[in-house]
């Protein structure tokens, strides 16, 4: 039965201490720990950047209405989650937390042999700590980018690692699941990947909710880290109820000829921001970029993207469509950050809204920092509402407003669909967009 002393708030030195306590951290993960929660009290003191925060009101957002649980809590039933992913393909190696805690963790016995290493952070930090130390919110995420990563240094839990040795090709895709179970919880999951030089590896990630009437708080971090010719395919699908927020600062870092392909698909939540970083740090790596996002009734779903290019001869490409409707509310606020050793750079971001109400909204704001004379760089925004002459030639062929508003949007993220290569995740991004229009069961 669950008691009071499982759970620890997130908020107090108190709850901290206890939260240290339960663990059994190695002494370098408590001294992080410590270090990361005192920055989370003094970062608390002052304003969050205004550039990124002051179009989503977080006022709604009561830290101390979320707990960490103490011992893993109904995570036995990892079954009673529903995953949109681990059913449309045949994967390599799974790990699956509820509540913070491993529900599932296994990889192909020909894949071990190799050396390649996919489990829970905590499992890493007993069998693989010297790779954990190194790589561990070190190079990508840090905690003092703001107060909501100082407050996940301090506090994760569970999470993913995967590590793929120099010159390993991983032909099937991994998978991780992401997963609420009890009420009032908070989920401080953290997912780190890293690709050794030559490497290859597609990770499918995706979070859900167990009960759809549960409140909860994910408080998570990605770290992508791709090494020298290195190609990582990565998709997160954001699939929460909707009395869930949803914080995290994510951060792809790609080294010379590297490629990372970072899909993001967001579709549930109360409240969503996610602060997601690409950085180009040697000549020849690109990135490409795709969301998609269909926020409905009151939900506020809020992403500040940059792409950041710091050595010649990069491309980032990045692409993002979004439909709104009813009350919901979608941010983007996207900048394209050149800097001067990064000549012949070739940098686009492109985000493309779609309104299907009157009361829905959109801001949208892309941006560019250049400091290079030698690089060709473009952005746009888009924003619109459904097309009623489109909806009528449907409608006069036989065809339901109903149906018409779903090919319409279907169509309207084929671009974004067609640039992904792998199947399963299409299938499960159209599926996803047919429920949220109200087909399918």
């Amino acid at each position: 039965m669950q008691t009071a002393a499982t759970r620890f708030s997130l908020t107090t030195a108190e709850g901290f201490e206890d939260f240290l306590a339960l663990r059994d951290d190695p002494d370098w993960i408590v001294q992080q720990r410590r270090e990361a929660f005192a920055l989370y009290q003094e970062l608390c003191r002052q304003e969050l950047d205004p550039e990124e925060y002051r179009r989503l009101d977080l006022r709604v957002f009561r830290p101390t209405d979320f707990a960490l649980q103490g011992s893993p809590v109904q995570t036995h039933a990892a079954e009673g989650f529903t995953t949109l992913m681990a059913e449309r393909a045949d994967f390599a190696g799974h790990v699956a937390h509820g509540d913070g805690f491993l529900v599932r963790s296994e990889l192909a016995a020909d894949l071990s042999a190799k050396g390649v290493i996919f489990c829970s952070l905590n499992e890493a930090a007993e069998q693989h700590p010297d790779l954990l130390r190194e790589y561990l919110m070190t190079q990508a995420v840090k905690p003092d980018a703001d107060r909501f990563t100082a407050w996940h240094a301090a506090f994760w839990t569970g999470g993913t690692f995967l590590y793929v040795p120099r010159g390993v090709r991983i032909q099937q895709p991994l998978h991780s699941l992401i997963g609420l179970a009890s009420a009032g919880t908070a989920e401080c999951s953290h997912t780190l990947v890293v690709l050794e030089e030559g490497a290859e590896a597609t990770l499918l990630e995706e979070t859900g909710s167990m009960h759809p009437e549960h409140a909860g708080l994910h408080l998570g971090a990605v770290e992508l880290l791709v090494g020298r010719e290195a190609k990582l395919r990565y998709v997160q699908l954001q699939d929460w109820n909707d009395r869930v927020f949803h914080l995290a600062h994510q951060c792809g870092r790609v080294q010379r000829d590297g490629s990372l392909q970072w899909t993001v698909g967001a579709l549930g939540s109360k409240v969503s921001h996610v602060h997601q970083d690409v950085m180009l740090d040697g000549r020849g790596a690109e990135a490409q970029v795709n969301g998609v996002a269909f926020a409905s009734d009151r939900q506020k779903l809020s992403f500040y993207t940059r792409q950041a290019h710091k050595a010649p001869d990069t491309r980032s490409d990045l692409l993002y469509k979004e439909v709104v409707r009813d009350r919901a509310r979608m941010i983007w606020r996207g900048m394209i950050e050149v800097d001067q050793v990064a000549q012949q750079t070739d940098g686009y971001q492109r985000n493309d809204s779609l309104i299907l109400s009157r009361e829905a909204r959109v801001d949208a704001i892309p941006g560019l920092e250049i400091k290079a004379d030698d690089v060709r760089c473009t952005h746009g925004a888009t924003a619109g509402q459904v097309d009623e002459e489109q909806i009528l030639y449907c409608m006069c062929r036989g065809i339901s407003r109903k149906e018409a508003m779903h090919l319409i949007v279907e169509g309207f993220f084929a671009q974004v669909f067609d640039r992904i290569q792998v199947e399963a995740v299409r299938e499960t991004l159209s599926h996803s967009v047919q429920q949220k229009l109200g087909f399918g069961n």
